[in-house]
C-alpha cells in the first residue's frame, strides 16, 4: 500500500499531535482508523465484484462455444439423419443410372447393366474382362425390417406359449 518508514511515520504523529493538539488526537485516530476500514472494504468489495465480472465473461464465452455445439448438433438431429437410408439411396441411384450409349463407352469395357444384359441373355459378354466385377452388389435387407420380423416371431411363439399352457390340463398338488 503505502510504504512509509517508522521515521516518517514518527514525523507525521509529531506533526498531528501539534496540530491537532494532544486532547483531540484519540478521536482523530479513531476516525481515521474508521475511514480507512471502510476504505479497505469497499476496495475488498470492487475486486469481488471485479473478479464475479471477469468469472461471468469467462463463463459467456463458455457458454457461447457450448450453444454452439449443441445447435450444430440439433441441426444434425432436424435433418433426420439416417446413415441406413443415405447408404441405400446411394446404392439406388448407382444402381438406377441409365447406361451410357455406345459411342460414349469403348467397346471393350462393357458396363455393368450390358455384362448383366448379355448373361441373361445367354451370350457372353462383349469384353474379355471378368463379368463379375462390373456387376451392381446384391440387394441389401433393411435392418429395420429384419428386426421387425424377428420380433413378431417372437411374439408368436410366446403367444403359442401361453395358448398350449391355458389348453394343458392342470395337475394336481401333490400334497394335498
Amino acid at each position: 500500500m503505502l510504504d512509509m518508514s517508522w521515521g516518517e511515520v514518527m514525523v507525521i504523529g509529531a506533526v498531528a499531535l501539534i496540530v491537532i493538539g494532544p486532547k483531540d488526537l484519540p478521536r482523530a485516530l479513531r476516525t481515521v482508523g474508521q475511514v480507512t476500514g471502510k476504505l479497505r472494504r469497499m476496495a475488498a468489495e470492487f475486486q469481488g465484484q471485479f473478479n464475479d465480472a471477469m468469472r461471468e465473461a469467462d463463463l459467456d464465452d463458455v457458454k457461447k462455444q457450448l450453444q454452439g455445439v449443441n445447435d450444430s448438433v440439433s441441426s444434425i438431429n432436424n435433418t433426420s439423419f439416417n446413415p441406413i437410408q443415405t447408404i441405400r439411396d446411394e446404392l439406388k441411384t448407382a444402381v438406377e443410372k441409365p447406361v451410357a450409349s455406345t459411342s460414349e463407352a469403348p467397346a471393350a469395357q462393357p458396363t455393368g447393366d450390358a455384362t448383366i444384359q448379355a448373361i441373361v441373355e445367354g451370350r457372353a459378354p462383349e469384353s474379355a474382362a471378368d463379368p463379375l466385377i462390373d456387376l451392381p452388389p446384391p440387394p441389401m435387407d433393411d435392418p429395420a425390417e429384419t428386426i421387425a420380423e424377428s420380433l413378431r416371431r417372437e411374439a408368436e411363439i410366446e403367444t403359442q406359449k401361453a395358448a398350449a399352457l391355458a389348453e394343458a390340463p392342470e395337475k394336481p398338488d401333490a400334497k394335498a
